[in-house]
């Protein structure tokens, strides 16, 4: 989707400030962060409009997400606990 801003982050379009990233997704810290440390995983693959549109062939790329967040969660040091957000739609502020 071109004018998706995710999608243009991935082509450099916009510029982010990388954390990780794979041949399945990208992470990169938020331009206007809410928490200390406040970073986005985004898929490589553009899956439709929101997490709505996520079905069972989508499993393992969001377990290797989760797995990401897991990773660099350890390496910041949020051993206290942290949250993992997901909006979907206009009314979840997407």
């Amino acid at each position: 989707m071109e004018n998706c801003i995710f999608c243009k982050i991935l082509r450099g379009e916009i510029p982010s400030k990388k954390l990780y990233e794979d041949e399945l997704c990208l992470a990169f810290y938020d331009i206007a962060p809410m928490a200390p440390q406040h970073f986005l995983v985004i898929p490589k693959e553009h899956v439709l409009e929101s997490a709505r549109a996520i079905t069972a062939e989508h499993a393992a790329l969001i377990g290797h997400i989760y797995q990401v967040i897991a990773k660099l969660a350890d390496e910041l040091g949020l051993d206290g606990g942290y949250r993992v957000v997901t909006n979907a739609g206009p009314d979840a502020g997407q």
